[in-house]
């Protein structure tokens, strides 16, 4: 792998995507730049560590610099962009995936398709790093820019009709959580309701993370929106699962959790 010329790095990204509106010729010409940066410690063909994908395992700058030059163009082309992110996609290696999922991101929240396809990708995908890049930088603008749209979405993939939606459903979420922007919670803590209630047990590090989202969101309405669900609950799980992750919890919420846990037991 070549040290990295900044000043030669931004002109090859520049001169890709002046191919922005031919996915076939720019995805064989990411494939030249991702090859001249790969780095080969690793034998041919072998893919990267954690990743069940072929990979050229450039640095990210190379992807950086490139989704710096095409964002403008996703932005203001979104047709184009979205078939640009078909090729990418198509082409099956980690990074033309990755840069798929993130050009997604830079795409006007209300063009069709778009979250349809962010849907069907990560229904599929086996890759961590590519299956959190689709739920958070593929989501990203319509995350800020619409965010009851994005509630909408969230919630459809809480379908109990489609349970194996339901840990991307909460990995989407968090971002939100943690956006210090977003402060308008109630309606979170609606969809989620019935979520906590019926909690699959195999789901319990997403339950774990998503309420350690929510209290770092709101404590004070995170505590009383827990009780109220729980209470609620009819699952003889529900208060099972809770003591189980309280431990994973932050600090001053386990006790909270323990003992919502044990006044649902007492019951």
């Amino acid at each position: 792998m070549p040290a990295i010329d900044i000043a030669r790095l931004k002109t090859q990204a520049a001169v890709l995507v002046e191919k922005f509106d031919q996915p076939a010729v720019f995805v064989t010409e990411l494939h030249k730049i991702l090859d001249l940066y790969a780095d080969r410690t690793l034998r041919a063909g072998i893919s990267a560590p954690a990743s069940v994908l072929p990979a050229y395992r450039a640095p990210q700058a190379v992807l950086r610099q490139i989704e710096m030059e095409l964002a403008p163009l996703a932005s203001a082309f979104p047709e184009q962009a979205m078939a640009l992110t078909d090729a990418l996609w198509k082409s099956g290696y980690l990074e033309t995936r990755l840069l798929a999922a993130i050009l997604l991101g830079k795409i006007h929240p209300s063009t069709p398709q778009l979250t349809e396809r962010v849907r069907n990708w990560v229904s599929r995908v086996r890759d961590k790093q590519l299956r959190s890049a689709l739920l958070g930088s593929s989501l990203a603008r319509l995350r800020r820019e619409t965010p009851d749209r994005f509630i909408e979405l969230i919630q459809g993939w809480f379908n109990p009709s489609t349970p194996k939606m339901w840990d991307n459903a909460i990995y989407a979420l968090i971002p939100l959580l943690d956006d210090p922007s977003y402060d308008n919670l109630p309606p979170i803590y609606n969809i989620l309701t019935p979520v906590i209630q019926n909690m699959p047990p195999a789901l319990q590090n997403e339950l774990a993370e998503l309420l350690s989202a929510l209290y770092r969101a709101s404590p004070v309405e995170t505590t009383y929106f827990l009780r109220q669900a729980v209470a609620g609950a009819t699952s003889p799980q529900c208060p099972v699962i809770l003591r189980r992750i309280a431990p994973s919890l932050p600090a001053p919420f386990q006790p909270v959790v323990l003992d919502i846990a044990r006044q649902k037991t007492s019951r």
